[in-house]
């Protein structure tokens, strides 16, 4: 096995990469089977052409060129940046025994397969679940899709899920494989990773796995083919443009996790009709007439499951959550009126997997949180720190929206917009803070290669009130001076990275959590100032 979680990728490429590891399976289902021969992972009319004995086994497979052990299969993947096909020679030298790719070499070595298919990211898919025997059919997966909320939902998911049983989770903080919980890599996984990763799931005991389902995921086949129990549409707003460049264009491919484009279709659907896009949705799904059951969730009279009287305050949220069959009392931690549609979401999903709501007052009330989702920051400081991923104009709306109604005094905001991602959203998001906030700090996020003055140019296209916003190059220094604007009974929300304990630049990542760093001005100053 190679590095965190499969034996062909390691999540920090500056660890040395062992040649071989033991592995411990279970004699039933092991992760890591015994090497097959290179036919047994193709169906009939999966492969265009090859050159080369199909009759040879396969070791392990492999994306990474670097990743490469002798006998492996390479899968050459096209990509934005750089084309796998560039990297074949590479990992035929390090002792692939066969590569997969769109195109067959005009010249080839003897020793090697070359498979030709029409799409390496649909074979790759229906390979790896091959390899890892489908753990996916000894799982109950849950996938939850839509702009914002994923996060926060899957991890209320898991919480009301796995009061009975294990429950996995593959998300944009960590990847919870049942035996252990390692560190993201990325919110959806190449689908290599996600079989392997879904296979420790199932030898580590686990009955369930929640999962957050991105629309480069679905767009790029990584959840091809993968049987899912339950598929949940939280909502949709402008983001991700500069992949799908129109609105319908996201909102299309999200709804191919519920039309059975991915692969079958989920048994249940459970949809926000609170959002536009989502009543469309639903409208979809009943049209279909087939066996995928719905359940709708919102503040809509006419949801299946609602929320009803809710009271909203800095230290919890409280509502009556209603279902077709009867309705309890919610007192959950969580703040804001977009935590109440999370809330619903997770609960109208547990109610449609079998679960009793009346279970849910006691384990909602005592749900620890989500880092880096209106994640509160205590040092004694005489005001409200929350730090919260909101990277999105309407994220931000809703967030400051909340915070705004329940703040006595200023409300204060340090922002930025990220470098190399959809540049029409930037001057949105200025706009969205300065309609509520009273004043605002706008900084960097992840600049990757991108420039930061083109970033605040864009931004800048925003501004309506320019004495209400200050730019600041450095995140620590706006966090600086916004903690030094603060006065009691002011809130300062610091947005963006939220869980995101680094910064990206051109050609270095480098440390940086907002909310170790507040915690350690806060410490600083109150040194100073004693």
């Amino acid at each position: 096995m190679i590095g965190y979680l499969t034996h062909h990728r390691t999540f920090f490429p500056v660890l040395p990469v062992p040649a071989r590891r033991a592995i411990r399976t279970t004699a039933r289902s092991p992760v890591y089977p015994m090497a097959q021969n290179l036919s047994q992972y193709f169906a009939d009319g999966e492969i265009i052409a090859a050159k080369g004995s199909l009759d040879r086994p396969i070791t392990g497979i492999a994306l990474d060129s670097r990743r490469v052990v002798p006998g492996n299969l390479f899968f050459a993947l096209p990509g934005r940046r750089s084309d796998g096909a560039s990297f074949i020679d590479e990992a035929v030298s390090r002792g692939a025994a066969a590569v997969v790719a769109l195109r067959l070499p005009a010249f080839s070595q003897a020793k090697v397969t070359f498979i030709q298919v029409a799409d390496a990211r649909v074979a790759l898919a229906r390979v790896a679940q091959r390899y890892y025997r489908h753990p996916d059919r000894d799982l109950e997966v849950v996938g939850v899709t839509g702009t914002n909320g994923k996060t926060t939902v899957t991890h209320l998911l898991k919480h009301l899920l796995d009061a009975d049983r294990r429950v996995g989770l593959i998300g944009t903080i960590n990847y919870d494989l049942g035996a252990r919980t390692v560190p993201s890599f990325r919110t959806t996984p190449e689908s290599l990773d996600l079989y392997g990763m879904m296979a420790q799931m199932r030898d580590a005991g686990c009955k369930r796995a929640v999962m957050e389902v991105s629309s480069h995921g679905i767009d790029q086949q990584r959840v091809l083919g993968l049987q899912f129990a339950a598929a949940i549409f939280t909502n949709l707003t402008r983001d991700h443009l500069d992949y799908h460049q129109t609105l319908d264009a996201y909102f299309e491919v999200k709804t191919r996790l519920f039309t059975g484009e991915t692969g079958a279709p989920p048994k249940l659907a459970v949809v926000n009709i609170d959002d536009p896009y989502g009543r469309r949705l639903a409208a979809m799904i009943a049209a279909r007439g087939d066996q995928i059951r719905l359940i709708t969730f919102g503040e809509d009279p006419g949801a299946m499951v609602r929320a009803e009287n809710i009271a909203l305050n800095f230290k919890n949220s409280v509502f009556r959550l209603a279902w077709p069959d009867g309705s309890v009392e919610i007192n959950s931690p969580l703040i804001g009126r977009y935590n109440v549609s999370n809330l619903l979401a997770a609960a109208a999903t547990a109610w449609g997997l079998g679960r009793d709501p009346a279970s849910f007052q006691e384990r909602l009330a005592g749900f620890p949180g989500v880092p880096g989702r209106m994640e509160r920051i205590e040092e004694g400081q005489p005001f409200n720190v929350l730090v919260d991923y909101a990277h999105t104009d309407d994220a931000l709306r809703n967030a400051l929206g909340m915070l705004r109604a329940i703040t006595p005094g200023r409300l204060l905001v340090v922002f930025g917009c990220g470098g190399a991602r959809d540049r029409s959203k930037r001057p949105l998001m200025v706009s969205a803070v300065q309609a509520s906030a009273d004043f605002a700090f706008a900084t960097a996020d992840n600049p990757r290669g991108e420039p930061l003055a083109q970033i605040f140019a864009d931004m800048r296209a925003g501004v309506a009130a320019p004495e209400k916003i200050a730019w600041v190059e450095d995140r620590r220094r706006a966090i600086s001076l916004a903690l030094d604007a603060a006065r009691p009974g002011d809130c300062l929300l610091i947005a963006g990275k939220g869980h995101e304990s680094y910064q990206e630049f051109a050609d270095t990542v480098i440390p940086f959590d907002d909310r170790q760093t507040v915690r350690e001005l806060i410490g600083v100053k109150a040194l100073r100032e004693g």
